[in-house]
């Protein structure tokens, strides 16, 4: 490994640190009611820097709450960072090209995401926190993280190279990522909605019922009213449950799936895919563990906050049980 390949491989390295700070931070921010602690974009009450102890206009119809506004700010400057530490990664790679022997397709693909993330915040707040907007700016991070990961994953490697997997191996990887992507995009419908104790502290049941009265038209339109505020929800209670429900289901329906990829792991026979496997189970339990706390315990701040978190690592395991498996099919 070159020198230029390994400073840009720590750089890497950093970038997805950074990439999982900026997640939890979102998820602190959104969780504790801080997606509009600053009504404006990209200051906060009209300052760049920092935020302002009281007001002295009456621009601003929502009221300041300095702690809230903090959250925010600093969720910013971190998001901002994340942006700067991109620019770099595609810059060196364009400067570096020969050293890195690598395409710029990648890191080009993330920093246009990362701008495209940069407009979805400032959306967030603009639209009054819109479901579909917020949700997509939470697909965002995530994304951000998953090529910033990949592009890590490529890195030239000190130990040997794994043997060929298997082509159901790789398959049931694929299917496995694309399955959990589905239910990233659903929880993350659910946090948007506010729809996390829609069945209350039930578990498993739902307000008593296994089938409680649930509406999946108005629950899944993807849309945004103009001028609606949409902080702490505006669906009712049966779409709210319908979104819940079927999170539950997804969560279920994910979970299995990830127990036959864990077994089909242990019988390739390689001590990668192994670890990969024990990787896999331990992350997935504790997503679990994390989700029926986060019912039954009425959504404590911190659970919710390490679901976020864990959702995330399980992602980062899936991508590398995908890349190890389908580069040598």
């Amino acid at each position: 490994m070159t020198s230029s390949q390994m400073r840009y491989k720590r750089l890497l390295q950093f970038t997805v640190i950074l990439a999982l700070a900026v997640i939890i931070l979102g998820a602190y921010t959104r969780l504790s009611d801080a997606g509009l602690g600053c009504p404006d974009w990209p200051g906060c009450y009209g300052q760049l820097i920092g935020v302002p102890e009281t007001l002295e206009t009456t621009q601003f119809e929502r009221p300041l709450e300095t702690d809230k506004a903090w959250k925010e700010m600093i969720h910013r400057y971190l998001a901002g960072a994340l942006g700067l530490f991109i620019l770099t990664i595609f810059l060196f790679s364009i400067i570096k090209r020969k050293q890195l022997k690598q395409s710029i397709l990648l890191p080009s693909l993330l920093l246009a995401t990362v701008i495209f993330q940069a407009l979805l915040g400032m959306w967030t707040v603009t639209m009054l926190l819109s479901p579909v907007i917020v949700t997509a700016h939470l697909i965002g991070g995530f994304t951000t993280l998953s090529l910033t990961w990949w592009l890590l994953l490529q890195q030239p490697k000190t130990t040997p190279p794994i043997t060929t997997a298997s082509s159901g191996l790789a398959l049931w990887a694929l299917l496995g990522l694309l399955l959990l992507i589905g239910q990233i995009m659903l929880g993350g419908w659910t946090s948007t909605n506010y729809a996390a104790l829609a069945c209350g502290t039930d578990f498993p049941s739902c307000m008593s019922q296994w089938w409680p009265s649930m509406d999946f038209t108005n629950a899944f339109q993807i849309m945004h009213q103009s001028g609606v505020n949409y902080e702490f929800g505006v669906l009712d209670s049966p779409a709210r449950t319908a979104i819940q429900v079927l999170h539950r289901i997804g969560a279920l329906m994910v979970s299995v799936y990830m127990l036959g990829l864990f077994v089909l792991l242990l019988t390739q026979g390689q001590r990668t895919y192994t670890t990969l496997a024990w990787l896999l189970l331990l992350v997935l339990l504790t997503q679990l563990s994390l989700g029926i706390a986060n019912v039954v315990m009425g959504l404590p701040l911190a659970v919710a906050v390490l679901h976020n978190l864990v959702a995330a690592l399980l992602l980062l395991v899936l991508l590398t049980i995908n890349h190890q498996s389908w580069r040598r099919v």
